[in-house]
């Protein structure tokens, strides 16, 4: 038994961290501001981890074996868990995402379309931080995403009072309306209702991971020991052309696509740039994967049976299965 704080929790696959890190013997704290009850039996302290004050304040007296952060979006509040938590825990596990892979959000070096983009391609004791810059703005915070988790990622492996590990997770699909971004239902709702699908005339493969399998690898990355970022995401890449063919063979209907001008924004997993990610590092470290079409089809018929996910608006927003993904082991609720 560990005692394993984990920072938000309170939604989606880090609910389920929560659940499954109590279900197997931890003595679990969950932070985070009031928005959700953790499962009975865990601990609950509501504070805004922004507010340094408050946060030492409620934490008091208590240390960590492990700390899982789920909502760590800037390199500010990176900074200031790492000060509260600083002699409180020996390990802290941050949640990223594939986004920091992004060429289209910092200049990084160009990888060939094909090749699974490999965790050293960014690397967090190296990459720049900039504290100064209004990371306190929702607007900015949101345009600035990925560069905002670069550099969360990067205070947190210089901060030196633990051992730190980042979890670069794939888009995260799968609970049917836990599934809070939308993104699956948006596919499902205009495949379902015949509506057109926008993509790159070439579009590119990304890849992904179903929630309950994340959930199970940042379990997985809590209870282990190694320290670095490590990829996240299940075998077999998918584009656009090959995703909406699973969502319209559950869905019963064809996918219809209409191709947009280079340049002009298409769907949520039509890319014009390659930066699918390897999952290799896991794998040699002791984690095994699902292939996305061994749970895609059942979270794409969860989703279609969900209330109101066959009778989204045409405009919903695209944002960022079947069995439960073997042992323990995956935006940031993002993707």
């Amino acid at each position: 038994m560990q005692r394993i704080c984990v920072i938000g929790g309170s939604r989606y696959f880090g609910r389920l961290l929560v659940e499954r890190l109590h279900g197997a013997g931890h003595e679990v704290t969950v932070i985070n501001r009031g928005s959700g009850l953790p499962p009975a039996g865990v601990e609950h302290l509501v504070v805004d981890r922004n507010d340094e004050t408050a946060l030492t304040a409620a934490l008091g007296s208590r240390t960590f074996d492990v700390v899982v952060d789920q909502v760590c979006y800037t390199p500010v509040q990176a900074a200031v868990a790492a000060r509260a938590f600083d002699g409180r825990t020996g390990r802290y596990v941050m949640t990223s995402t594939i986004e920091v892979y992004d060429p289209a959000t910092a200049a990084l070096p160009a990888v060939p379309p094909g090749t699974p983009v490999p965790e050293d391609h960014v690397d967090p004791a190296a990459w720049p931080v900039a504290l100064d810059l209004p990371w306190h703005d929702d607007a900015y915070r949101e345009a600035h995403y990925a560069e905002g988790k670069r550099q969360a990622e990067a205070v947190l492996a210089r901060a030196g009072g633990f051992a730190f590990a980042s979890v670069r997770s794939a888009h995260v699909l799968g609970g049917g309306a836990r599934e809070f971004t939308g993104r699956l239902a948006h596919y499902a709702g205009r495949i379902a209702r015949g509506e057109a699908i926008a993509v790159h005339a070439d579009a590119l493969p990304t890849v992904f991971i179903h929630y309950e399998e994340l959930a199970d690898l940042l379990l997985w990355a809590a209870t282990s020991r190694f320290t670095g970022p490590v990829n996240a995401c299940s075998d077999g890449p998918l584009d656009v052309v090959q995703f909406t063919a699973v969502v319209a063979g559950q869905a019963g209907r064809e996918a219809v696509h209409r191709t947009v001008p280079a340049g002009e924004e298409a769907s949520a997993f039509s890319f014009d740039r390659h930066y699918a990610m390897s999952n290799a590092r896991a794998k040699e470290l002791g984690f095994s994967f699902l292939h996305t079409t061994d749970w895609l089809p059942g979270a794409v018929a969860e989703t279609l049976t969900a209330d109101g996910a066959s009778a989204a608006a045409p405009g919903a927003p695209p944002g960022t299965g079947r069995r439960s993904p073997r042992r323990g082991r995956r935006p940031a609720g993002r993707g």
